[in-house]
């Protein structure tokens, strides 16, 4: 029992280490949240974008186990620029001046601004504009 709890562990690091990697992110620049939703794993990949130090969801995806959720989330990643629309929003943070801008890929424009708003309050961000770009 112990050493396959063991193994699980050593197999979810090594796939949040693949995720990292695909993604080109530095660890203080990607969190992987686990929560507990109706006996399954969920798991929200949040980034942070050094410029402004500021957090977004990237994606989210549930499964049986911490493994189980993870091999999905890698699926995810190899895709994913492949399978949804890329989106530019520009925005200031409540109490600044400056303009941001911040790229996200979504099925659509409320998916973007859902991950642009994840884990915050919508008062907090004054959005500009949101364009889809073209794709290249």
């Amino acid at each position: 029992m112990v050493e396959a709890l063991s193994e699980m562990h050593v197999e979810a690091a090594r796939i949040q280490q693949e995720i990292q990697d695909h993604l080109g992110l530095r660890s203080a620049d990607i969190v992987f949240e686990f929560s507990t939703l109706d006996g399954k794993v969920k798991l929200d990949l949040i980034t942070i974008n050094p410029k402004h130090n500021q957090a977004f969801l990237l994606h989210s995806e549930t499964g049986s186990d911490k493994v189980d959720v993870l091999k999905k989330m890698l699926r995810y990643v190899q895709d994913y620029k492949e399978k949804e629309n890329s989106y530019t929003i520009q925005w200031v943070a409540k109490g600044e001046t400056e303009l941001n801008t911040s790229y996200f890929r979504a099925s659509n424009i409320m998916d973007a601004l859902q991950k642009l708003y994840y884990g915050r309050d919508m008062n907090t961000i004054t959005v500009f504009s949101v364009v889809l770009n073209p794709i290249s």
